[in-house]
């Protein structure tokens, strides 16, 4: 597990130089070497369970072996993290609503397409998810009985500040990226998880209703 350990360390690392840099420029991920956008994506496979319930009832497995058939290719990791990027921002910048759109227009551009199966699906929330949650500090590692174990919670640490620019410019970015995707339906009355991190971590990871029903995980043993 010292691998995982050292996976975190770098990508808590990364997601420190992503906010500091993430609204000077352009909120995109082309900025990102192929080993960054690699190290998001391990960690991302880390973080998902063996099994994932959907909001249906449905439970869908995933073999843990079987790695290369469920990681999507790194080019889509690369725009599902630059997504994360502004949905992180959104959710730093108090754009409840803005946040849940951006979050639901990846979903449904990515199951609209046909290509993925329901296991690639839930990677690509849970890719988006802890990007968010890399950016927004709700992710710690633990050493327990000799081992390393990652675990969920709030964090402790104020987020980092929005102003009113950043604000602005990121519902723009939002706007815009919805604008170019597929017509989205309109947003539950009752609060939907959206990868925001003030949400608990099961419900964080359903799928909108606008987007394809992707599951949340199954609560772990302890």
């Amino acid at each position: 597990m010292a691998k995982a350990g050292t996976r975190l360390a770098g990508a808590t690392a990364l997601a420190a130089g992503l906010w500091a840099v993430a609204l000077s420029g352009p909120l995109v991920a082309q900025d990102l070497s192929d080993k960054s956008v690699k190290t998001f994506m391990e960690y991302a496979w880390s973080m998902v369970p063996a099994q994932f319930t959907k909001p249906d009832g449905k439970t869908v497995q995933i073999d843990k072996k079987k790695k290369d058939e469920v990681v999507v290719p790194v080019e889509l990791g690369r725009e599902i993290i630059r997504v994360g990027r502004v949905s992180a921002h959104a959710q730093i910048c108090d754009l409840k609503d803005d946040q849940f759109m951006n979050y639901a227009s990846l979903m449904k551009r990515e199951h609209d397409k046909k290509k993925w199966s329901e296991q690639q699906l839930i990677y690509i929330n849970m890719l988006h998810l802890t990007t968010v949650m890399m950016l927004t500090g709700n992710i710690k590692l633990v050493e327990k009985d000799g081992d390393k174990e990652v675990v969920i919670e709030d964090s402790k640490k104020p987020p980092p500040t929005c102003t009113a620019e950043q604000k602005s410019k990121v519902k723009e970015l939002i706007t815009a990226y919805i604008a170019t995707g597929p017509a989205l339906a309109a947003r539950p009355v009752a609060e939907a998880a959206t990868g925001s991190t003030a949400a608990p971590p099961a419900a964080a990871t359903s799928v909108p209703a606008a987007a394809p029903p992707a599951a949340a995980p199954a609560e772990k043993k302890k």
